[in-house]
């Protein structure tokens, strides 16, 4: 909408992450530089972690951009795969054909893979995105993988990407075999105030402008806002912009941007849920409405606003959707666990026939 107005040739703080207009922050460069370095030693584990917004996804691509030809990269983005649906889901990424479906017939598959791809010189590589996700069972069977060997040359590599939370999982004790796995890790935080300047203005200039839109003094309001997040930030300065074009201004100063701030303060993705709210919450969970009454009675608060109760209504249903989303995954992860069980009794079976 704005793009024509301030001269850009195509919006400059988007969502989706873009390769070619990489940031190099420090803690970036680093990440990189591990990535790359676990790249040239061709085995062992990269893990790569961050809270959300801070750049892991980007940093992947970044990598896939630069790989040369002798490397066959494929990404999967994980939920709670167990082990066998993530062997099904390697085999997919890397389009292999597998005639039965069962744990023994999708190794074979990839070990099959893995073995050509060696005798044309080349190897695999596995980047795993939102790792956290994945059981601790379904680590190890990529740890398991990592034994695909050819003159002591490992066949596949795996690299794992994933918010904080990985860390925990990788510190367990069950995990001190893939522990040893790993050459180098690294932990993206978000950008410093300075780097967050630096920032903004390198995706104002790749997109095409060169001349000031931001008064200085804005750089400190939007880092307080955004904590640093890149993805934070882009969202605030999506919204900047958007603020400048229809008040057609042509430098945006800190009032500017603390309006802004305001505004989107007050909106349903940054609110916390307010007392008034959770009483009407109640409501769109069917509680009996005259248990709502004698709470409006005791606190005196009536909806001031018909849009609160609308937002009060919506809160509940995503809140009853997330609920039985948790408890569908729960009980898929204990139906896997259970088919794990029955693969693996199956293969002790037949070993011992």
């Amino acid at each position: 909408m704005y793009e024509s107005y301030y001269g850009f040739h195509e919006r400059p703080f988007q969502l989706t992450p873009n390769p070619q207009w990489f940031f190099a922050s420090k803690l970036h460069k680093r990440a990189l530089a591990y990535l790359q370095y676990g790249l040239s030693q061709g085995e062992g584990f990269i893990v790569i972690t961050g809270d959300v917004g801070t750049g892991k996804t980007t940093i992947a691509n970044q990598l896939l951009a630069r790989l040369d030809q002798q490397i066959v990269a494929r990404q999967i983005v994980t939920s709670r795969l167990g082990p066998d649906d993530l062997l099904r889901m390697i085999a997919s990424v890397f389009s292999l054909s597998v005639k039965d479906n069962n744990k023994t017939a999708y190794i074979e598959a990839i070990s099959h893979y893995l073995t050509q791809l060696h005798s044309q010189h080349k190897r695999a590589l596995l980047l795993v995105d939102e790792a956290q996700n994945l059981p601790l069972e379904s680590i190890e069977e990529l740890r398991m993988l990592s034994n695909f060997q050819i003159g002591g040359k490992p066949l596949l590599q795996s690299f794992l990407l994933g918010q904080n939370e990985l860390n925990a999982i990788i510190q367990s004790p069950h995990m001190e075999q893939f522990r040893q796995r790993i050459i180098a890790s690294s932990n993206l935080s978000s950008l410093s105030e300075e780097d967050c300047q630096a920032y903004i203005e390198y995706r104002i200039t790749q997109a095409g402008v060169s001349r000031p839109l931001l008064d200085k003094n804005c750089f400190a309001s939007i880092y307080r806002f955004t904590n640093g997040i890149p993805r934070k930030i882009n969202n605030l300065m999506d919204r900047i912009l958007l603020f400048g074009f229809l008040e057609d201004k042509t430098l945006i100063n800190q009032t500017d941007v603390e309006e802004v701030i305001i505004e989107i303060s007050g909106e349903v993705a940054q609110r916390q849920p307010s007392p008034q709210m959770s009483v009407q919450t109640t409501v769109a969970n069917n509680v009996p409405p005259q248990d709502v009454v004698v709470q409006d009675a005791v606190t005196n608060t009536a909806p001031s606003n018909p849009y609160h109760a609308m937002l009060a209504e919506l809160s509940g249903l995503l809140d009853s959707s997330l609920e039985h989303k948790i408890k569908m995954a729960k009980e898929l992860d204990t139906l896997l666990n259970q088919q794990h069980k029955q693969v693996m009794k199956k293969l002790e079976d037949d070993k011992g026939s």
